[in-house]
């Protein structure tokens, strides 16, 4: 390729890997000419090699990146003032004799009077992870060469508007990486403008088609400017219409430029569309989506009675659909918002919670999910899983409930036929009003045969490795799963009794969640008790100043443990810490990734939570804390049962009200236990995984050892058995873990692709009050704290904390605060079970709680209703 080939280049010469040289929209573009019946108006692209050369032969650029590359999104003058030296100084540069030349040798064939379009195309722009869509410049009818010219060094300067850096900036994008390219297009006047969208962009269902239209050029409608009609259409038929009021519209002047011009108001109210033309539109942008693979955003002009396509590109929003093996219609619930852990999740991770689950689960956007379509077609099935979700999480019921109403998602069948899932674990979900008595010493049985048996795998992991090690782990998991209906079963008969004390006491003295305070102070809570031993580890370090200056300076440091003994006091400072890593050091936020690096490897995480518990809680705490929770729930306990004698028939009401409160009191600490043994044998697993991975690195099969955590766990069995590996997919899985960091997991999507939400359908609450689900009861007021990440939590004795999700690693928070809300959870989530255990009022599956709530807000949370109110 000669030098002014490579500075210009016809659309018919570029495609989809020519994106380096011009960019994501030229590059699109370039590609949608080679689809047969597609029409695109005739250009070329000015290449980024172009783009490049005029950056060489302004000096001062150089020197304005390298300041621009030392601000943040918060330094805003400076983005603005730096921004716009730059494209000053991009915009002052003459363009190379040679340069004009191609440019001029590509309009020649249109002839001197036509007009064109004149767009922005950055090698950043129209990619699956970032559209970056608006963040350059476009002009539109530019007529001759020389205003050409200008507005093509317009666009280059555009990389630099102050929404173009800033996008950057959020993202992440280092602005030297990013070069543009610059698409000079023939100049179409269409009657109509508009966008298509080949799934809805409200709902995500990959079977819509949306499409927005309104008279004139498109740019007044994509800028928001103009009001548009709606479309949706499906397989050939619109199945819904919403026409707008035009009051304007956007034209080409005969001189060259645009203008808004009024629309006459008889035509007003006139469809943009007809029916058959929104028709063939869906057939265009699925001809299109087949070809890119995956849905788009497309624009559009309407000429005559021809469609011409000015862009297309990925949409980037959408959450991936879990994959069938059928054609069947799916409905699949988030495993994460059962687990209180909707972030992304690395191949390993994923792979070895799925590996250890009972439930067959699927994967999408790196998060699991299960498929419940078998049961919702199925009556009992149905009843049953509405009856559960019901209780725990309304959001998903309400979802689901959503789904079936519809009528013709999910057929039904009639209830003397087999249903299909029954091999589900969860079409034998236990019958909610069944209660099993238990001894009590059960749960210190089960106890301690789950310490044996981590023991014993301990030794077992110390003395293999290779295929044997692999074998071992997965002897491990099934001894596992075997051992979880008897667990469950009794976690089952606690939670039973805690809802027969909540239906009955509420119907028999008009007492709402009384469960919430017998549930105080449980003993075997591993969970709980690891928030109060980490009071205690902060009482250990108390007494010498010595030592909390210490780790105050260099406890961002993972090694700051070794230094430690040096100081006075360090010794017993030392022994705390060991003793509570010995004992939790395998837990973490988001620990049902097994890839999340882990409290015994990364003892920094734990300082800021220990210094906090130095300066709010006084010394002794964790031991008083425990003592108040078991006096508030006896004291509750004889209250009830005293005011229940009372009663008519009221000895028989007490005494099984009794054996409620001694089920839910013996049997309630386990329900934390059984996770706790599954992270406990994580590490285990984690420690010889990395141990394998290590040797892979040594025999230079791995680059790093974490390149392990992209591979599933069958993935990193062959790789160990063979001794190789394929980096491209390695590399790949990266770049879709950065790309599903940012997405928000559904509760529930369907395989069509849409998302529901469900909603709470509540009309009792107090004006503006935030509606979620209510979990432990009582009314607290404070000072909101909104918290995105355990490392970055800053809080005083009496906030309020509101978060996305907790799991167990976020327990040592709870002795500080005074109440709890959180975006995702249900009723026996982890975050609820330990507010109650801790009596704290809490609100659970508040939807995007840490956006309406601001932090330093004050609140009032009632976590015997359900709402929030903001103060």
């Amino acid at each position: 390729m000669d030098t002014m080939q490579s500075l210009v280049l016809g659309l018919q010469a570029v495609d989809q890997t020519s994106g380096a040289l011009v960019g994501g929209k030229g590059a699109n573009l370039g590609e949608l000419t080679r689809i047969e019946g597609i029409r695109v108006p005739p250009g070329f692209c000015v290449t980024t090699e172009a783009y490049k050369r005029i950056i060489e032969q302004a000096p001062s650029i150089d020197d304005l990146l390298a300041q621009l590359a030392l601000l943040t999104v918060a330094d805003r003058a400076l983005i603005a003032t730096l921004s716009g030296q730059l494209r000053d100084a991009i915009e002052a540069v003459a363009m190379p004799q040679d340069m004009q030349d191609a440019i001029a040798g590509h309009l020649k064939p249109f002839g001197e009077q036509h007009a064109f379009a004149v767009r922005s195309s950055a090698t950043a722009e129209d990619l699956p992870t970032a559209s970056f869509a608006g963040q350059q410049d476009t002009y539109l009818n530019i007529i001759g060469q020389a205003a050409i010219r200008q507005h093509i060094s317009k666009c280059w300067a555009s990389l630099f508007t102050e929404r173009a850096v800033l996008y950057r900036l959020q993202h992440g994008i280092d602005h030297r990486s990013v070069q543009l390219a610059v698409v000079v297009q023939q100049m179409v006047v269409p009657q109509v403008s508009g966008i298509l969208f080949t799934a809805d962009p409200v709902t995500s269902n990959r079977t819509i088609t949306s499409i927005d239209a309104s008279f004139g050029l498109g740019e007044a409608l994509v800028g928001g400017l103009v009001n548009a009609d709606n479309y949706s259409v499906r397989a050939g038929e619109v199945i819904s219409r919403q026409l707008a009021t035009k009051e304007r519209a956007s034209y080409a002047v005969s001189g060259g430029g645009t203008e808004q011009q009024p629309i006459a108001p008889d035509q007003q109210q006139r469809p943009a569309l007809t029916d058959e033309q929104a028709i063939r539109l869906e057939r265009i942008g699925r001809q299109i989506e087949a070809h890119f693979g995956c849905p788009q955003d497309i624009e559009w002009c309407l000429v005559g009675d021809t469609f011409h396509i000015v862009q297309s590109r990925p949409i980037t929003t959408l959450y991936p659909i879990p994959d069938a093996t059928d054609p069947e219609n799916h409905v699949y619930i988030s495993v994460g918002h059962q687990q209180m852990m909707t972030d992304a999740m690395k191949p390993l991770g994923w792979s070895t919670w799925q590996f250890m689950a009972n439930a067959p689960m699927r994967v999408a956007g790196g998060r699991l999910f299960v498929d419940v379509a078998p049961m919702l077609a199925s009556p009992a099935g149905r009843a049953n899983i509405l009856d559960v979700l019901g209780r725990f999480d309304p959001l998903i019921k309400d979802a689901l409930t959503t789904i079936l109403e519809r009528g013709d998602f999910i057929p039904a069948l009639p209830d003397h036929e087999p249903n299909p899932g029954t091999s589900h674990p969860a079409s034998s979900l236990p019958d909610y009003q069944t209660l099993k008595d238990y001894d009590p010493a059960i749960v210190a049985d089960l106890i301690q045969r789950s310490q044996a048996a981590l023991a014993a795998l301990k030794q077992a992991v110390e003395t293999e490795q290779g295929p044997a090690l692999i074998q071992c782990i997965r002897e491990d998991v099934g001894a596992v799963k075997r051992s979880i209906p008897q667990s469950f079963g009794v976690i089952m008969t606690a939670m039973n009794a805690a809802l027969w004390l909540n239906e009955h006491i509420a119907a028999w003295l008009g007492e709402k969640n009384v469960a919430d305070t017998l549930t105080q102070s449980v003993p075997n809570n591993i969970t709980s008790e690891m928030g109060l031993a980490l009071l205690d580890v902060a009482d250990a370090l108390r007494p010498y100043p010595a030592v909390i200056q210490y780790v105050q300076q260099c406890g961002k440091d993972d090694t700051f443990l070794d230094e430690l003994p040096r100081l006075a006091g360090g010794p017993e400072a030392r022994a705390a810490i060991d003793a509570f890593l010995d004992k939790y050091g395998m837990r973490c936020p988001g620990e049902i990734d097994i890839t999340r690096p882990r409290w015994r490897e990364r003892p920094s995480t734990l300082v800021p939570l220990i210094l906090n518990n130095i300066k709010n809680v006084e010394p002794n705490a964790g031991k008083r804390k425990f003592e108040q929770g078991q006096q508030e729930a006896l004291a509750k306990e004889q209250e009830l049962l005293a005011r229940l004698t009372q009663l008519p028939d009221g000895d028989r009401k007490a005494n099984e009200t009794k054996r409620m409160i001694d089920l839910v009191r013996n049997l309630t600490g386990y329900r934390e236990y059984p996770k706790y043994d599954i992270i406990s044998r994580y590490f285990v697993y984690k420690q010889a995984l990395r141990r394998e991975a290590e040797r892979l690195v040594a025999a230079g099969v791995l680059h790093d050892s974490e390149d392990s955590y992209y591979l599933t766990f069958d993935e990193l069995a062959e790789t160990i058995r063979t001794q190789t590996v394929d980096y491209a997919l390695i590399n790949q899985r990266k770049a879709d873990y950065q790309r599903f960091e940012k997405l928000s997991p559904p509760r529930v999507i369907t395989s069509e692709g849409e998302i529901l939400t469900g909603r709470y359908r509540r009309d009792d609450l107090p004006a503006g009050a935030i509606v979620g689900l209510a979990v432990s009861a009582g009314v607290v007021e404070g000072r909101a704290r909104v918290v995105l990440s355990l490392e970055a939590a800053d809080l005083e004795e009496g906030d309020i904390l509101v978060t996305p999700f907790t799991d167990p690693g976020w327990t040592p928070l709870f002795v500080t605060i005074k109440g709890l809300i959180t975006e995702v959870g249900g009723l026996m989530t982890h975050g609820a079970v330990i507010a109650r255990e801790y009596g704290l009022p809490a609100i659970v599956g508040v939807d995007n709680a840490t956006k309406r709530i601001r932090d330093g807000q004050r609140i009032r949370v009632n976590g015997t209703e359900g709402y929030v109110e903001i103060l």
